[in-house]
């Protein structure tokens, strides 16, 4: 066991750096004695807990001869560009598999449960169209047998479930930054946030943010309204700017998100859902690439790009010194970690069937980046609903 002066030394150590990540999002904190408790309360924010022995996010695809929850004539809500069945997509296989944890089970039907703990509480979804794809497989998950409502308003839609007085939202916030409504050549500030979510961020009892695939367009950015660099530049017309990387300014864009969620008096519980990888192969979705396997990958027999890596490893680091904050005023954030059980599915991707019965005789565009529904998007939710109706005993880990 710890010697007390060992552990006096060890709870300074993690106060010291909870300071100092303070100090770098610019926000203030009362300096307190840290008990032993809190030291404890650090392991299991991140994820880390002792006498949990099942991680969420570590396991494997097993066969699932049942199939998948629902179907587009049992729910309305799937896209059609997300509609592989009705496109066209010939092989079903995809379709009968279950994300399943090492040391646990992950339940697939806890949708009854979950509406019955979610009375009179709001969920936003706040992101851009990976997110969006998430959320339409909620919808099909939740929806069964349910009377559900909806309401659109522009970047803004709603879903109630009037039995539960329950409400799904979506804001459509592809950067999370102020940004033009332009699909080239798009202006962003890095010092703004987007006022589509951070006005209604108070309106919400659950939060689910994610981002980062936009940081690949053509854009130029801003600080104090002053252009200060851009991505592909040359496309922009503005060669005097330096280029910027996409990693570089996703880390801006995580940093002004969460020094908004950590100062914020409203305290809803936050899930930060990681980066979704793409499985375009022999090329990008511009030039070629596809994503035709039919299999899901077996452990480490693919490791994901480099591009991938560099990103998620941004949005590790940086919700990391979230947390290490949000641990001191009590900011429930947490980590929706779906990256690795995503890298292991090529064959959940529409590929050339986001259209209807596609011409294969002739070049076709392959989406290789969002999911088929029903598909391996549906494990996201059932870990979602996990965490939501185990939080108050923090009983996952990241």
């Amino acid at each position: 066991m710890m010697a007390k002066a060992e552990l006096g030394c060890a709870v300074a150590m993690v106060l010291c750096s909870t300071v100092f990540v303070a100090c770098a999002l610019g926000l203030h904190l009362p300096v307190v004695a840290f008990a032993a408790e809190d030291a404890k309360l650090v392991d299991a924010t991140t994820g880390k807990l002792p006498r949990e022995q099942c991680n969420l996010f570590k396991g494997r695809w097993i066969a699932n001869p049942a199939g998948p929850a629902y179907t587009k004539a049992s729910c309305k809500f799937i896209y059609a560009s997300q509609d592989c069945m009705t496109n066209g997509r010939p092989d079903r296989e995809y379709l009968y598999w279950r994300w399943k944890p090492y040391g646990c089970e992950l339940p697939l039907s806890n949708a009854k449960k979950f509406l019955n703990s979610m009375r009179n509480k709001s969920w936003v979804f706040i992101g851009d169209s990976i997110l969006t794809n998430q959320l339409a497989s909620l919808l099909c998950l939740l929806s069964k047998g349910e009377e559900v409502t909806q309401d659109e308003t522009y970047k803004t839609s709603r879903w109630h479930f009037p039995s539960h007085n329950f409400t799904l939202a979506a804001i459509w916030t592809p950067f999370l930054l102020k940004a033009s409504d332009k699909v080239y050549n798009i202006s962003i500030h890095l010092d703004v946030l987007d006022s589509a979510w951070a006005s209604q961020y108070n309106d919400h009892d659950y939060v689910v943010i994610a981002g980062g695939h936009w940081f690949f367009k053509t854009a130029v950015f801003f600080e104090n309204d002053t252009a200060i660099g851009c991505h592909y530049c040359r496309r922009t017309n503005l060669p005097n700017l330096p280029e910027i990387g996409s990693d570089f300014l996703y880390r801006k864009a995580l940093q002004l998100a969460f020094r908004f969620i950590l100062s914020s008096d409203h305290k809803p519980i936050v899930l930060f859902r990681t980066w979704t990888p793409d499985h375009f192969e022999f090329g990008e979705w511009y030039s070629g690439g596809v994503c035709n396997r039919t299999k899901p990958y077996r452990e480490g027999e693919f490791s994901g790009d480099d591009v991938d890596r560099k990103m998620r490893g941004v949005e590790i680091e940086e919700f990391e010194k979230a947390v290490a904050v949000g641990m001191r005023n009590r900011t429930r954030i947490r980590l929706l970690d779906i990256y690795h059980l995503s890298l292991l599915r090529p064959d959940g991707h529409p590929g050339p069937y986001r259209r209807f019965h596609p011409d294969l005789s002739k070049k076709t565009q392959n989406d290789c980046l969002h999911w088929c529904l029903p598909g391996p998007v549906d494990a996201w939710n059932y870990i979602v609903m996990k965490m939501a109706l185990t939080e108050g005993d923090m009983r996952y880990s990241s």
